[in-house]
């Protein structure tokens, strides 16, 4: 059967790098992100791999249009069997110095963002008995260093809400499984001028080495629920230091 899927944050990164590695299983995916021309691309390679895609732009912060994102992909594929909650922000000034606008949009967009987006789908989950809510937390959700408070504050989070939301949602059939990456050579680290370092001097994750643990977690049995997956380059022993 073809897995009915929707990816937040799908425009690059380790959200497209996921969705092309459910494209190659032929799944049906509705990638979402804030409007980005890479979305598009995104949705072109899936289909190029044999998957179906299905763009759309949507801001996680707002919880009406996260509603509007799940309820249309059920209305359209008449299921979902997973949500990769994995649209993301960073920051990495310090807790003296951080400007509070960008610690709201951060938190909404990591943690709160992630929550609307499991608010919505579990009652879908729920009526069909199953389904599997994959969230994309970190490393830096299970250590703290200095550079990144926001960042970790709301990785800690979802690493709670997760756990929380998957103690309520077994009995229901539904799975719940935290990803959580070290360093990863990505657009969000390479554009950062504080973290360029870091990845440049370690031999760090790509985006493809995280979506392969995403897909095999989903692709186990039924009755297994792989709860954690902590991933991290063989060269980065310890956590991130700046």
């Amino acid at each position: 059967m073809t897995a009915v899927g929707i990816i937040t944050g799908a425009s690059s990164g380790i959200g497209a790098a996921c969705a092309l590695e459910f494209g190659r299983l032929g799944a049906q995916l509705t990638l979402a992100s804030l409007a980005d021309r890479g979305l598009a691309a995104t949705a072109a390679a899936v289909e190029q791999v044999g998957g179906s895609a299905r763009a759309v732009e949507v801001d996680v912060r707002d919880p009406e249009a996260v509603q509007r994102l799940v309820d249309d992909t059920v209305a359209r594929a008449g299921r979902l069997d997973f949500l990769l909650a994995n649209a993301g922000l960073a920051d990495q000034e310090l807790a003296s110095e951080a400007d509070p606008a960008v610690w709201k949009r951060l938190v909404e967009t990591n943690l709160l963002g992630a929550m609307y987006c499991v608010r919505y789908a579990l009652p879908h989950m729920r009526r069909q008995g199953s389904g599997h809510i994959l969230l994309m937390a970190s490393l830096s959700g299970r250590d703290a260093y200095v550079g990144e408070p926001a960042y970790i504050a709301s990785k800690w989070g979802l690493v709670g809400f997760g756990h929380s939301v998957r103690k309520e949602v077994g009995q229901h059939g539904i799975r719940v499984t935290l990803i959580e990456p070290g360093a990863v050579d990505t657009p969000l680290t390479r554009n950062a001028p504080k973290v360029r370092p870091l990845i440049e001097s370690i031999d760090p994750l790509r985006a493809e080495d995280v979506a392969r643990a995403v897909v095999w977690a989903f692709q186990q049995p039924e009755r297994v629920v792989l709860t954690e997956i902590g991933l991290r380059p063989l060269s980065q022993p310890d956590a991130f230091a700046y």
